[in-house]
């Protein structure tokens, strides 16, 4: 493992500037996770780590070597892409230690090499089957066992489950962190889903256009958020954010409450609204307000809330919850 540190790193295709000046430090053996909206920068901030894209200016080190101008063969790290890029005549066994037979590595290492991989993801019995006889999260655990093979110092996944189904992308967000935290290895992972980055990440970095809007442990980004950006972006559903009028009344320019700490009752509170709608969840419930101080409110509920269209109900922060932003 190593650490990776990025210097006043810029990247332009032609008169567009896409990525305007990122300073950051990932220590070695953490988990960080880069996050934002489509067009953010962040795949382009991962691929000029893996030397796939060029650098416009500035630097990029890992392990303290600038590997600016690098071949991405001689950065030490491995990359998991989006698509498995898996070869359909090979074996699993074939497939994971495909970089290896390139590099004409002894076929006594590669073979122990590829036992090691395939005991560490749970392919030890399928190294003799092809792709097309596994399922989405089988192959995406190839792909990754192709990684662990070449030892890397920095493991770096481009959207890695974006191809998965709902459930199957909850597995593999647990895998992926047991992974981590059985290899110790640094890892960078790119994803616009926030509920991957709260789960998996030591760090979170959230980019938008082209800048890191804020880093910091996930709990710590959605308890304090630096900007609304930050704030809307992580926690699901996201969080309520007020200007003009409804923001000036609460002492700020811009004003912020998460659903989940919004207090409902039907006697008294700060505002009083009516339900539009209920979206039930089991354990929990989606309630969504008119409230005419605000306009709409979002909160969450108990999943056996009698509350239902028509109702009207007071709402109130938590104490100690509410959000004010300068801009």
């Amino acid at each position: 493992m190593a650490e990776v540190q990025l210097r006043a790193v810029r990247k332009s295709f032609g008169a567009v500037e896409v990525i305007k000046g990122v300073d950051l430090r990932v220590p070695s053996g953490d988990f960080c996770v880069f996050v934002g909206p489509s067009g953010c920068g962040k795949s382009t901030l991962l691929r000029m780590i893996a030397g796939l894209e060029e650098v416009t200016d500035g630097q990029v080190l890992i392990g303290g070597r600038d590997v600016t101008d690098a071949e991405p063969s001689r950065r030490g790290i491995a990359m998991v892409f989006q698509n498995y890029a898996l070869y359909p005549h090979m074996t699993v066994a074939q497939n994971i230690g495909f970089g290896l037979s390139l590099a004409k590595r002894p076929k006594a290492e590669i073979e122990d090499r590829v036992r090691h991989a395939a005991d560490i993801l749970q392919l030890s019995h399928l190294l003799d089957r092809k792709p097309k006889a596994l399922s989405g999260g089988q192959r995406q655990r190839v792909a990754i066992g192709r990684a662990i093979v070449r030892d890397p110092k920095v493991f770096l996944f481009d959207e890695p489950l974006s191809n998965l189904d709902a459930s199957l992308r909850a597995e593999m967000r647990l895998e992926l962190a047991e992974l981590h935290g059985r290899l110790d290895a640094t890892m960078i992972y790119v994803t616009h889903d926030q509920v991957e980055a709260m789960t998996m990440a030591d760090r979170i970095v959230v980019l938008n256009g082209g800048r890191i809007e804020q880093t910091g442990a996930p709990m710590d980004l959605y308890r304090h958020p630096a900007t609304p950006f930050v704030a809307g972006f992580l926690g699901s559903p996201r969080m309520n954010l007020y200007e003009g009028e409804a923001a000036r009344a609460m002492g700020a320019r811009v004003y912020g409450i998460r659903p989940e700490h919004v207090l409902l009752s039907p006697e008294r509170g700060r505002w009083h609204g009516r339900v539009r709608h209920v979206e039930r969840l089991g354990a929990d419930a989606i309630i969504h307000l008119d409230v005419p101080q605000l306009g709409d409110l979002v909160a969450r509920a108990a999943g056996e809330t009698t509350l239902a269209p028509g109702s009207e109900v007071w709402a109130s922060p938590q104490d100690g919850t509410e959000h004010r932003f300068p801009a």
